[in-house]
């Protein structure tokens, strides 16, 4: 490099804080989790003038946010103790936080697993396949009660070796979903989502999805990272005993019967009557549900020239047809709910995102390398990316949704859209980012 480059390179990197500069410097840039409010956690509009409602919302807050022990029925495996913990960046009930509480779990008898960092993501585990060789795909606690202060005597859980399982690349990787604004999600009617994907549909493009459904009735399951999940009461029960090792009216049984380590009756967790019917009586799962489906959506930064330049662009490269900005609710028996125009910026179907991103495990109808269309509603105050929070860079992200057939998979829906992206000039490239940003 000659001196008057060196001099230059020399200079935008001092100036790199300067988000323009950068830009001419280095090209287009990820702007970062945007500052300033939150702008979420709060009531969906409406819910605080309808009182019991608006109590459902808060005692499920509450609920949200209270860490449990094992006389609560933690465990016996477990990856953290309270919804809050994996779900509170920007605000309670959003995604992976800066800091990592499942450090704070490490004992003598649970080391730290090795693709868990104090700065890198909450993460659950899935193995892909069991020691047999069927597949596995089931979730796997990171931790144990095993060394804990409130630990029953006599209880000698073994925590999994993890490091064994990555070096056999058995181990793929979750991160936390938001759950911003779910209960609009909710109320999306199944025809509505399948109206919208056939207009979405686009052969120029190559991209073409389907819903998951459930396998019983047939209608349309949207929640979880493969859209797996048919309501948020199963979503609530499910993570009530998968990430905390909480026995529910749902999911009635605990996942390990190691002996002397469980404290409390199965289920841990049912409705609690004490004489009264009111929202008293709602157990935890409800009301997680309860908070999750009252939770307003992410509210947006402020619009300017570049944000609309960006949003434009963003249906010019067919970005839009998977990741839907605008949809309608239906007819819901909570007021707040019903009837709504709702921007959550997916289709809530699944896509084959090609070999790059598959992860080889199933659920309901989804293969190993398709996944839901993730909502980019409050994407703008998300640290981490993807499903398993490999990258912080929005930038990143959007190559990683390209990758080509191999023998097992066939090619990613969106790699004529990230095409698109990359032959915009930097100016749009960088408008797209910023767009994103804002949401």
């Amino acid at each position: 490099m000659n001196t008057g480059a060196f001099n230059r390179h020399l200079t935008c990197l001092r100036l790199a804080g300067v988000l323009m500069v950068a830009t001419m410097c280095f090209g287009q840039t990820d702007p970062g989790v945007r500052g300033g409010p939150a702008g979420a956690g709060g009531p969906v509009a409406g819910l605080a003038q309808i009182g019991p409602l608006f109590r459902a919302f808060d005692t499920g807050l509450d609920t949200f946010q209270e860490a449990e022990a094992v006389v609560d029925g933690l465990g016996p495996r477990f990856n953290s103790d309270s919804c809050v913990s994996c779900h509170s960046q920007p605000a309670v009930g959003g995604s992976s936080p800066f800091s990592n509480p499942q450090v704070n779990f490490v004992n003598p008898r649970n080391v730290l697993p090795p693709f868990i960092s104090a700065n890198g993501p909450v993460r659950e585990a899935r193995f892909i396949r069991n020691p047999d060789g069927t597949p596995d795909g089931g979730v796997h606690g990171l931790f144990t009660i095993a060394g804990r202060a409130d630990t029953p005597s006599g209880c000698n859980l073994v925590q999994e070796n993890f490091a064994q399982q990555v070096a056999n690349n058995n181990v793929i990787f979750r991160i936390p979903t938001p759950t911003f604004g779910l209960g609009l999600v909710e109320a999306i009617p199944d025809a509505t989502l399948v109206q919208n994907l056939a207009v979405s549909a686009s052969s120029a493009l190559g991209i073409s999805g389907r819903l998951n459904r459930n396998g019983n009735d047939g209608t349309v399951t949207r929640f979880g990272w493969k859209a797996q999940n048919k309501s948020l009461l199963i979503f609530s029960g499910e993570a009530y005993n998968v990430e905390m090792g909480i026995s529910n009216m749902l999911f009635t049984n605990e996942r390990d019967d190691t002996p002397n380590c469980s404290t409390k009756a199965i289920m841990n967790d049912t409705f609690n009557l004490g004489g009264f019917t009111d929202d008293a009586v709602f157990d935890d799962a409800s009301n997680f549900a309860n908070f999750m489906r009252f939770l307003a959506p992410p509210t947006p930064a402020p619009s300017n020239n570049q944000i609309v330049q960006g949003s434009n662009q963003f249906i010019n490269v067919g970005c839009g047809r998977c990741h839907t900005p605008t949809l309608q609710t239906g007819n819901s028996p909570f007021p707040p709910l019903n009837n709504k125009t709702i921007h959550p910026y997916s289709d809530f179907a699944l896509h084959n995102m090609g070999p790059g991103l598959a992860d080889n495990v199933s659920q309901g109808v989804a293969g190993g390398d398709e996944f839901r269309s993730a909502p980019l509603w409050g994407v703008g105050q998300r640290i981490f990316f993807l499903h398993d929070g490999r990258t912080r860079d929005l930038l990143q992200a959007i190559r990683a949704h390209s990758s080509n057939a191999n023998g097992q998979y066939p090619a990613s829906e969106a790699n004529a859209v990230v095409a698109n992206f990359f032959r915009l000039s930097v100016s749009d490239q960088q408008a797209v980012l910023v767009f994103l940003r804002s949401l």
